[in-house]
C-alpha cells in the first residue's frame, strides 16, 4: 500500500511540473468572449464596419500590385482614404481585427490571410486592443510581438513589411494624452522599434503623425476624426510607394 502511495505521489508530482514547463513555454490565451466584453466597456469597438478580412472590390489583372492592411478600428478610418489614393497602383485589402498579440487564434488567421494574395507590401498594426492588464504577460510582449512579424515573413516571403505604430490615447473628452494609458502605449511603441530593427521591418511612425495634434482626436480616447485619419492617410501613402518602387 506504501508502494502505491508512493507512486501515486510521483504520478502527482510529474504532472504537475510538465504542466508549469508548458505554461512557461507557451503563455495562456486571453478569452475571446471576456476580451469583447471588455473592450466594449472600454470603448474599443469596431468604429463602423465589422471586423473581419474583406477582399478588394477594386479590378484586378495578372499585372495587379496587390497591398495588405492590418490593424485595428484605427485601419477602419484610414483604410479606404488608403485605398482610393493607391487605386491607380495597387489593388488593396483589409484585415480589422480587434485582437491583441495573445488572443486565442491570431496566429492561424495571420498565417491564412497574409498568404491569401502575392502581397507586395503589408502594412500592419497590433495594439491599442493589448494594453489592459492581464492580456499580454510582463515580459511577453516583445517574444509575441516577434513570433507575428516572423509568421508573416515565413507566410508572405516575397512581401516588404512596414509596421505602423500605435497611436495615442487621449483622456476622456479632453485632448491631452491619457495619463493611465498611454505610458504603455510608449513603452511598447520603443519596443516595437527595436522588435521592427532587428527584423529589417521598416517603421511608419504613425504615433508622432498625431501626437501633437490631439484637436483631431474624437475625445473617446481611442478614434480620430476625418482629419485626423486624413494625416495617418498621406504616410501611410509616402511609406508604401516607396517600397513599391523598389
Amino acid at each position: 500500500m506504501m508502494e502505491i502511495n508512493k507512486f501515486k505521489l510521483f504520478s502527482r508530482t510529474l504532472v504537475l511540473i510538465v504542466f508549469l514547463m508548458l505554461t512557461e513555454r507557451c503563455p495562456a490565451q486571453s478569452n475571446k468572449v471576456s476580451d469583447s466584453n471588455g473592450d466594449k466597456k472600454e470603448g474599443l469597438h469596431t468604429d463602423g464596419g465589422a471586423w473581419g478580412f474583406k477582399v478588394s472590390d477594386q479590378t484586378s489583372n495578372a499585372d495587379s500590385t496587390y497591398i495588405l492592411l492590418i490593424g485595428d478600428s484605427i485601419l477602419h478610418g484610414y483604410g479606404d482614404m488608403v485605398k482610393y489614393s493607391l487605386a491607380n497602383d495597387a489593388v488593396v485589402d483589409f484585415w480589422m481585427t480587434g485582437k491583441h498579440l495573445n488572443s486565442e487564434g491570431l496566429i492561424e488567421e495571420l498565417q491564412d490571410y497574409v498568404s491569401r494574395r502575392n502581397y507586395a507590401v503589408i502594412h500592419f498594426n497590433i495594439g491599442l486592443h493589448g494594453w489592459q492588464q492581464g492580456r499580454i504577460p510582463e515580459g511577453k510582449y516583445v517574444p509575441l510581438l516577434e513570433r507575428y512579424v516572423q509568421t508573416i515573413k515565413n507566410y508572405a516571403p516575397q512581401a516588404k513589411l512596414i509596421w505602423a505604430s500605435i497611436t495615442p490615447v487621449t483622456a476622456q473628452g479632453v485632448a491631452e494624452l491619457n495619463k493611465e494609458i498611454n505610458p504603455t502605449i510608449v513603452k511598447r511603441n520603443a519596443l516595437a522599434d527595436e522588435v521592427m530593427k532587428r527584423n529589417n521591418v521598416v517603421v511608419n511612425d504613425l504615433y508622432s503623425v498625431v501626437v501633437n495634434r490631439l484637436d483631431l482626436a474624437r475625445l473617446d480616447r481611442f478614434h480620430w476624426n476625418a482629419s485626423g485619419y486624413q494625416l495617418m492617410k498621406n504616410q501611410i501613402i509616402k511609406y508604401i510607394k516607396d517600397e513599391i518602387k523598389y
